[in-house]
């Protein structure tokens, strides 16, 4: 029995549905489906559509790479780094990554900060797992080489200025520092991005005429519980400070990126599990984006892999073409 169908059966038990049902169940069944889009079939293994930067083939579905460093955006819980860290060990982090490949994901994102979680991939990829992955860097600006360099070595496909520190940099007028990355990551052969949550940092970049081969930014609706307020303003995102929110203008997003003739992997796109895989994926790639990046659990691999493959395969009315 599917599982709506046995939570619709376990609430006509009366008495027995507030045993058998959780919140998030209720929400679940109370949750209109997106039209025009099948209920996807967990665990139905298969491939993903891909699309290419440069040389790298990349799945339009990722893995990002927060939760197995044991971050994550968990508003007031004070014990989530904590969990994470126990949750993934690294028999699990391999298994989550080796799900990814079953269902056609074939790249993750990594923080090489976190020299643990680079161990546990080249032992992965020593055990014959293929998964590639793309490093989220965070170089000290008088020193860009020693964190492409460590990235080159341990096999990255990629690398990327991580969102903070591409924020940070923007704010403080350092785009000439951003060029400056983005080449030295280009001449080792990767192919090189700037992320960013505020809208301006792509925007600055591109007026400095730096080229990147791809953005991470941002991207989802504020229709949440825990989301943007009508009036709310903040000039600054640190995601550690405020922590229910990482895209302030996604329509200013949207309507900016329609223009950019380059590769958009959007990110946030749940907002931290706020929003369902169906509803932010949909927005995602309506919207204009080539990619998701998004953190998951290894239970929750099939089914958002099921619900991605199941979208990209409708039609989603796209007003951006495919970059990628």
């Amino acid at each position: 029995m599917k599982r709506r169908g046995f939570i619709k059966r376990s609430l006509a038990g009366g008495l027995a549905a507030p045993l058998v049902c959780s919140l998030e169940e209720h929400t679940l069944l109370a949750r209109e489906e997106a039209p025009g889009i099948p209920t996807p079939t967990p665990n139905a293994k298969g491939s993903l559509p891909m699309g290419t930067i440069g040389k790298v083939k990349i799945s339009r579905l990722i893995c990002g790479g927060n939760l197995i460093s044991g971050y994550a955006h968990s508003r007031d819980l004070i014990y989530m780094s904590n969990l994470l860290m126990r949750y993934f060990t690294d028999d699990k982090i391999m298994e989550t990554w080796a799900l990814c490949e079953q269902h056609g994901i074939n790249t993750m994102i990594c923080y090489p900060e976190d020299r643990h979680a680079v161990e546990v991939y080249l032992k992965y990829r020593a055990r014959g797992g293929r998964l590639q992955y793309l490093a989220q860097i965070a170089p000290k600006k008088n020193d860009l080489k020693t964190a492409v360099q460590y990235a080159v070595d341990t096999g990255a496909a990629g690398a990327f200025l991580v969102g903070n520190q591409g924020d940070q940099w923007i704010r403080q007028g350092s785009v000439g520092l951003v060029g400056e990355l983005i080449g030295i990551i280009k001449s080792q052969g990767l192919i090189a991005g700037v992320a960013g949550h505020e809208l301006r940092t792509p925007m600055k970049v591109e007026e400095a005429g730096i080229e990147p081969d791809f953005y991470m930014k941002t991207l989802h609706s504020t229709n949440y519980w825990s989301g943007q307020q009508p009036g709310q303003t903040q000039e600054v995102i640190d995601n550690y400070g405020i922590d229910n929110y990482w895209c302030l203008e996604p329509d200013k997003t949207i309507a900016y990126m329609r223009g950019i003739q380059r590769p958009w992997l959007a990110y946030k796109v749940l907002a931290a599990g706020a929003i369902h895989p169906r509803d932010g994926f949909l927005h995602a790639f309506r919207n204009g984006a080539d990619f998701a990046v998004v953190g998951m659990f290894d239970f929750q691999v099939a089914e958002d892999a099921a619900i991605a493959r199941e979208l990209l395969a409708s039609d989603l009315k796209r007003q951006r073409p495919w970059m990628a």
